[in-house]
């Protein structure tokens, strides 16, 4: 077996891609047009999810101050009568008009 076999097949590999790239110069930049861009997109993504992130807990914080300020609120107790409700009289009926009010 050959001691650098592995390594010289990476060489070879590593040397013809070189070729290749010295052939077709376009390649080369779109390809380092897309190693960056997806550098980039990394880099955004990751701001953004800091971002959501930090909403997320301002949005706990603020329904935690929400509760604890409405755990303070006093309601006051409702007594319930069993008389009927009187009506409010002929000033609010719905099925007048406003001319009608004569």
């Amino acid at each position: 077996m050959n001691p650098g076999g592995p390594v010289e097949e990476a060489g070879k590999v590593a040397s013809g891609l070189i070729d290749a790239l010295k052939a077709q110069p376009a390649v080369l930049a779109l390809t380092l047009a897309n190693l960056s861009m997806l550098a980039f997109i990394f880099y955004a993504l990751h701001g953004a999810a800091q971002y959501r992130e930090k909403i997320l807990n301002q949005v706990f914080e603020n329904g935690k101050e929400m509760q604890q300020l409405l755990a303070r609120c006093v309601v006051p107790t409702r007594t319930y009568t069993t008389e009927p409700i009187k009506p409010l009289g002929e000033a609010l009926d719905p099925h007048k008009s406003l001319g009608d009010a004569q």
